[in-house]
């Protein structure tokens, strides 16, 4: 990856793409660095860091959510809003087929997730700003009522939101990458400095009569590594199903006779199912952060609620379980096998051994089981090994998996993209 890197940075136009995408990055970590008005200095970082919604949502901004920036709610908004356009796609006919329509009903699902992604902004703009008056975090400037500061905040989020959105879109049209992914990645890797704070940590601790702890920083650099290469290696890996498709002749010329495959990444839902179930597994928590219940005067709903920390059992099985269901939920979103089985048979294409229609949509069916299950099980371990690890050790790592997968992935979608466009600019013409 490195020296693909070098290869583009030695190319003028890449080297400006690079260029321009490094300057989006660095306006966007600006934005996550600028306070919006009326609000106390002081970030409110201990509610951050309960392992609630909230330090996920703090994660996906870089930080900027804890410090009340203008891009304090990051992408969030915009992710939300395509993940709900896309599950409607299947239940709404008019944007079932809006996504049939190619380039002109991608623009209008564009469009209409870029409106919902206003409406959720707005949304999360509202119960923030409740949050920052409950925890006393504003100030009022002499002449300035509190309905102004509720508006100006608010608006700040928002407009921040949307200008985030906007910043990615240049990404995807004049710099190289995904530019959400891309933004979304400056802000995780800007928070890894917790590294060097649990590094220090464990040390003053070792150091303090926990001699143990001199043997456990080792380990945890080992399984670093070694989750590293594991998610690389998981993420890349697919199974590929045999296509032949048979000759035609069309007037004078033959057509078809080639082999292909039909390929199936083993992580083909991403970090999407972590997120659906970190989200879902943090809302009861979320709640009693919010919530002051008595324990003497509500002994069942406290325990309902704190028994959803992030170090509990409870929290770590139900994760699991969430984790796999939406897995397969949205693999049977992407994948639908009588669909890709009558496209095999209207272009001639079989599988090898396997008769075409109903006995071709059944073995994709069983090979789509097979991969899910595997992709289910990495997920699994990489989200919950860092959160066994850490109530282990005491080290907070709980969100490692999640931002593990995102970086590796951006990591490895960016080196496709470069090589792509080293490859077409290198490519040898016909007369050549």
């Amino acid at each position: 990856m490195f020296e693909t890197f070098r290869n583009a940075w030695k190319i003028e136009d890449l080297r400006k793409r690079l260029l321009f995408t490094l300057a989006i990055v660095v306006i966007f970590r600006l934005g996550c660095a600028i306070p919006v008005p009326f609000i106390k200095a002081g970030a409110l970082t201990g509610m951050f860091e309960t392992g609630t919604m909230l330090t996920y949502l703090n994660m996906m901004s870089g930080g900027a959510l804890s410090q009340c920036a203008l891009f304090a709610l990051g992408v969030t908004p915009y992710i939300n809003a395509t993940i709900i356009i896309q599950l409607l796609c299947v239940a709404i006919p008019y944007l079932e087929n809006l996504s049939r329509e190619g380039e002109e009903g991608r623009r209008k699902i564009s469009i209409i997730s870029k409106m919902t992604g206003a409406v959720i902004a707005l949304i999360m703009s509202i119960g923030y700003y409740f949050v920052l008056r409950r925890s006393g975090m504003l100030k009022y400037t002499e002449g300035a009522s509190q309905w102004l500061a509720a508006l100006v905040i608010i608006a700040c989020f928002v407009a921040g939101a949307q200008l985030v959105v906007w910043l990615g879109e240049q990404i995807d049209t004049k710099g190289i990458g995904s530019g959400l992914s891309l933004l979304i990645f400056a802000g995780i890797v800007s928070r890894w400095n917790g590294v060097y704070n649990s590094v220090v940590g464990i040390l003053a601790r070792a150091q303090n009569g926990e001699p143990q702890y001199y043997f456990i920083l080792p380990l945890i650099a080992v399984l670093a590594i070694v989750a590293v290469v594991f998610v690389v290696v998981t993420t890349n890996a697919e199974r590929r199903i045999s296509v032949q498709y048979a000759k035609k002749v069309v007037g004078r010329k033959m057509y078809g006779g080639q082999n292909s495959y039909i390929p199936i990444k083993v992580n083909m839902t991403g970090v999407m199912p972590i997120i659906f179930a970190s989200a879902l597994c943090s809302i009861p928590g979320t709640i009693g952060a919010f919530v002051n219940v008595d324990p003497q005067v509500h002994p069942i709903w406290y325990s309902f609620l704190h028994s959803f920390n992030y170090t509990s059992a409870v929290y770590i099985v139900l994760y699991l379980l969430l984790i796999v269901a939406f897995n397969y939920f949205y693999v049977a979103i992407q994948y639908n096998p009588i669909e890709i089985a009558n496209n095999l048979r209207k272009n001639n294409g079989t599988i090898p051994g396997i008769r075409p229609g109903k006995p071709t949509s059944d073995f994709i069916t069983r090979v789509l089981n097979k991969v899910t299950i595997l992709g289910a099980a990495f997920l699994a371990v990489v989200a919950a090994l860092p959160i066994v690890l850490g109530n282990v050790t005491g080290v907070s790592i709980q969100l490692g998996g999640t931002s593990l997968l995102i970086v590796v992935g951006v990591a490895l979608e960016t080196g496709r993209s470069l090589e792509s466009y080293m490859l077409m600019r290198h490519h040898k013409g016909f007369l050549e």
